[in-house]
């Protein structure tokens, strides 16, 4: 799978899946975006819970969100791949809104690392966190 996503504001780099997810921008923290969704029946699993690939899917898109940010920021343009994705779940998400921000841990030529976590109430406990590694391939022409 490959991400054909255009470099851009924040919100316009979110991907279909995400929108269909209700995910959005809540805000920017040290040059990362803040992402959110609110809880409802597109992300509920069992009755009451968020739905594990909901918020792996959270998870992910902050990830490409801090990614593609960066690499505006830097003026490189990739395609991007991912290599391999981990998410750990920690607690089970309730009917409350969910935030996610990614931190890229190492920005090579052609690799990435990422890792993101998702919160509810505290940030400090997190719900979920994920290591992401996407490979940097050259922009299609």
């Amino acid at each position: 799978m490959s991400d054909p996503v255009e470099h851009g504001p924040a919100d316009k780099q979110l991907t279909p899946y995400a929108r269909s997810l209700g995910i959005t921008v809540h805000g920017e923290e040290s040059g990362a975006p803040v992402l959110t969704f609110e809880f409802g029946g597109g992300v509920e699993g069992r009755p009451g819970h968020l739905h594990g690939g909901a918020t792996s899917g959270l998870l992910e898109t902050a990830a490409y969100a801090v990614l593609r940010s960066e690499l505006a920021r830097l003026g490189r343009k990739h395609r991007l791949k991912p290599i391999n994705i981990t998410v750990q779940f920690l607690s089970a998400g309730k009917q409350r809104p969910t935030y996610a921000k990614g931190r890229i841990t190492k920005l090579g030529r052609r690799n990435a690392n990422i890792a993101v976590e998702a919160w509810q109430d505290d940030r400090d406990r997190p719900i979920a966190t994920a290591i992401l590694n996407v490979l940097m391939g050259p922009e299609d022409r």
